[in-house]
């Protein structure tokens, strides 16, 4: 009874065997048919994978999702990278752009400075040559009526007296006394820029004539100087004292 029960049982066990091995032999066959099948479509979007185990070989289907979350992952990685690249890009283009604004600005002051420079130096060269052309112009100032009175003191003595030496030799010597020393504080002028002007027959000039008084006289051009009442003086060619004169016209 006992061997009986036991074959039964055995057959019953292979039979359960036989099913579960011819339905997993069939899941395996028609999974690789429908991979053959998204293959010849161009969408490998279900894999198999093979097993081994002690039924037998059989095949397990498998998403590919974790690939594709892959992808997708290096495709944002790599767009972050690129839009960090552009980002950085842009950065130092802005910087760039930067840097030449305070260049220009840099270069701007530079120059307007030594603009500023070059003027203050002009200036002051201007006011130190000024200075020494007319630092002696108080004292010359102060010299010119000196040279007025000797230049009366000779005009007062007549013509006749200069002309007779025998009669009149100590006024006569006086006189040339009188002339030596003129002549000799002329000649100072002169060495230090100082110049006599207003001589009678030149051009009438505002700048460097006073006109006194006007007078009929044909002779001569309308607007010269007839009569010099008062030579005037320059100094390195700016009048210190104008000269008084009286200025022609005709009738």
């Amino acid at each position: 009874m006992s061997t009986i029960i036991s074959r039964t049982a055995l057959r019953r066990g292979f039979t359960e065997v036989s099913k579960i091995t011819t339905g997993r032999v069939s899941l395996a066959l028609r999974t690789e048919q429908r991979y053959l099948q998204s293959l010849s479509t161009g969408q490998p979007l279900i894999q198999p994978r093979v097993l081994e185990g002690n039924s037998g070989t059989f095949h397990r289907l498998f998403s590919s999702t974790k690939s594709d979350d892959s992808n997708t992952e290096a495709k944002n990685e790599e767009t972050d990278e690129e839009t960090t690249t552009e980002t950085s890009e842009e950065g130092e283009m802005n910087e760039v752009e930067a840097l030449k604004d305070d260049i220009k600005n840099y270069k701007d002051q530079l120059l307007r400075s030594l603009a500023e420079q070059e003027n203050i130096r002009r200036i002051a060269k201007r006011d130190v040559d000024s200075a020494r052309s007319f630092s002696v112009s108080s004292f010359a100032k102060s010299l010119l009526d000196t040279s007025d009175n000797l230049t009366r003191a000779m005009e007062a003595v007549p013509e006749e007296v200069r002309n007779d030496p025998e009669n009149n030799a100590a006024l006569l010597t006086l006189y040339e006394g009188i002339q030596m020393t003129d002549d000799g504080l002329n000649k100072a002028f002169e060495k230090h820029g100082l110049k006599k002007f207003g001589v009678q027959g030149e051009k009438f000039d505002p700048n460097k004539h006073e006109a006194l008084f006007e007078y009929v006289d044909e002779k001569v051009e309308a607007g010269s100087v007839g009569q010099v009442m008062k030579v005037g003086f320059e100094l390195n060619g700016r009048v210190i004292r104008s000269a008084e004169v009286g200025v022609t016209k005709k009738n």
